[in-house]
């Protein structure tokens, strides 16, 4: 920072967001530079400049800071850049998870060995594969190998599950994660997951949180001719995935069961009110979409955005 102390001001910086993180913007901040952390999505480049090297995006960046012409990334506190680390290292941590199990019931399958005796992955299929006795060595050395591996990463996934449960009861967005379970399909890991990663939800309104997180149609369009294509898929993939997982919750028919009222016992009337008619509304459009005939997919995504809408309006809300 000595050297930054050193430069003649005014000084302005700009660098694009990415995997290195957001320290360098809390220490030239304190510092009292002026730090932009720009989207690179939303950067605008000429598109006849065909030539990148990170000269040529240095000056680049420079030359939109002049002009004020940089889209900037909100910058999270080191608190929830640390919780975000960890429901992401959690996701990773499923999707390890899913990627063994795979491997595993794939292995019994080239075998000819087949569990067709209810759901798998519970507690009865845990004691039916250690009852699988392959043959040969290098079968049953590949096998249990594999079955080591599933319940390692079962036991990583389980020590996140606590360690965010833990944090979601006592923390900054404790209140947001309550109101955010009146919804159905957002349990604490969901709603923890979802409030860290969009922080700051007064920036948005309940239209454009949908475009924010890649919910919404793209579009080519010109003079009379309107054509839609599918989704963007811009912004904030983690909090998009989060929210198309929760949409498929609410096509069953709506009860409120032992664990919605658990929920609901943690926030205030006001949010239960407003999540109990978020869920009807949201199953109501499930219910419109068969009529039409609509593909569970494109209904979901359609369903998914509007439960966005209806996140932000809790997430603000004033208990």
């Amino acid at each position: 920072m000595a050297w930054v102390h050193g430069l003649p001001g005014p000084v302005a910086v700009a660098y694009e967001a990415g995997p290195t993180g957001f320290g360098l913007h809390r220490s030239l901040t304190a510092a009292g530079v002026r730090c932009v952390v720009a989207a690179p999505s939303k950067l605008q480049r000429p598109s006849g400049d065909r030539v990148k090297t990170d000269a040529k995006d240095a000056v680049h960046l420079a030359r939109l800071l002049r002009l004020d012409e940089i889209t900037a990334v909100s910058v999270p506190s080191a608190d929830q850049e640390a919780a975000r680390d960890l429901v992401r290292a959690r996701e990773d941590c499923r999707g390890d998870l899913m990627r063994a199990r795979h491997r595993l019931s794939k292995l019994l399958l080239r075998h000819g060995i087949v569990h067709d005796d209810g759901a798998a992955w519970t507690t009865k299929h845990d004691r039916w594969l250690t009852q699988q006795h392959l043959a040969g060595d290098a079968s049953r050395a590949a096998f249990d190998a594999e079955y080591e591996t599933v319940l390692q990463i079962k036991a990583r996934r389980d020590r996140l599950d606590k360690a965010i449960g833990d944090l979601a009861n006592d923390n900054e967005f404790t209140p947001i994660v309550r109101r955010l379970g009146c919804l159905r399909g957002v349990s604490t890991l969901t709603g923890f997951a979802l409030a860290v990663e969009i922080g700051d939800w007064e920036r948005f309104t309940g239209n454009s949180i949908g475009s924010f997180v890649g919910l919404v149609p793209s579009e080519f369009s010109s003079g009379q001719s309107r054509v839609q294509g599918p989704i963007t898929k811009t912004g904030n993939g983690h909090a998009r995935g989060l929210l198309v997982e929760a949409a498929w919750h609410h096509q069953p028919q709506y009860r409120v069961g032992a664990v919605m009222r658990a929920r609901w016992e943690l926030a205030s009337a006001v949010a239960r009110a407003r999540g109990d008619l978020g869920n009807r509304r949201l199953h109501d459009r499930w219910v419109r979409f068969g009529q039409r005939r609509k593909r569970h997919t494109i209904a979901n995504i359609a369903v998914a955005r509007e439960l966005a809408g209806w996140c932000w309006s809790l997430a603000v809300m004033d208990d």
